[in-house]
């Protein structure tokens, strides 16, 4: 009798383990918290600036992904609302007409962009891979170019 009950419990655990296996194989997800980073948390541009303000109306985020040739700057342009840069490759050179600041910004790092002021990226020796999200509205552009300047993309 005592074998019988043995058998029976060891024929459902056996069982159980391999309706886990089949589970496993069918993608059944396994349910666990994900490992969160900050890459940038900020309430200023590289350059120091607060921002002050977001525009009005309906949110619309934007994300671009905008390759640079080597040794390429861009035109010189605005952004109406808060955007971030992240590096995915290469790196990027920011300047700030204005005030002739700059900083350099390395593959696997993010930066928030300048807001209403007048600035431009430059890659390095290779080319340089950025995804860049922006927090605007519809119907209003991403980046502006300044005066005689052609468009940033």
């Amino acid at each position: 009798m005592v074998f019988k009950y043995r058998t029976a419990g060891i024929v459902a655990v056996l069982a159980g383990a391999s309706l886990t296996a089949l589970l496993a194989q069918n993608g059944a997800p396994s349910v666990a918290s994900g490992k969160r980073e900050i890459l940038l948390q900020t309430n200023q541009s590289w350059n120091g600036k607060p921002y002050t303000h977001y525009p009005t109306g309906q949110p619309q985020l934007t994300m671009i992904k905008l390759t640079i040739a080597p040794h390429t700057a861009l035109p010189w342009h605005t952004h109406p609302f808060p955007n971030v840069v992240y590096v995915l490759s290469g790196t990027l050179t920011l300047h700030d007409k204005a005030s002739g600041k700059t900083q350099v910004v390395h593959q696997g790092e993010a930066v928030g962009e300048s807001v209403d002021a007048v600035h431009r990226g430059e890659s390095g020796d290779e080319p340089t891979v950025l995804l860049i999200t922006y927090a605007g509205t519809p119907g209003v552009p991403t980046s502006i170019p300044a005066k005689g300047e052609k468009a940033e993309y």
